[in-house]
């Protein structure tokens, strides 16, 4: 399985692509496929059938995916999208601002 540099619940600025300079927080992660689902970036529409009597069907807007090179951590304490540096601290490895140093876990 591949390793992330982001995980669910981080926030990040979207860098190219249609949606760039966005920002949002990770809502789901794919590692297999290397894609992560942001909130609000890359709307995409579906169509959807009515299942039950009664239930409306129609257009819904939702998150695609989106590759996760095209997204980059932003960092709690400077404020700016960053690289991730990965260090041992305390024996647990933790992701660093490459930017700040700040520890983002």
């Amino acid at each position: 399985m591949k390793k992330l540099n982001v995980k669910k619940g981080d926030e990040v600025v979207v860098i190219s692509g249609k949606d760039k300079g966005k920002e949002g927080k990770i809502l789901s992660a794919i590692p297999e496929k290397e894609r992560v689902v942001v909130q609000g970036a890359n709307m995409i529409t579906t169509h959807v059938k009515p299942r039950r009597q009664g239930e409306a069907g129609g257009r819904i807007e939702k998150e695609g995916t989106i590759h996760v090179s095209n997204v980059m951590l932003k960092c709690p304490k400077c404020g700016k999208p960053t690289r991730v540096a990965h260090t041992a601290e305390d024996g647990k490895n933790v992701r660093v601002c490459k930017k700040c140093g700040k520890v983002m876990d």
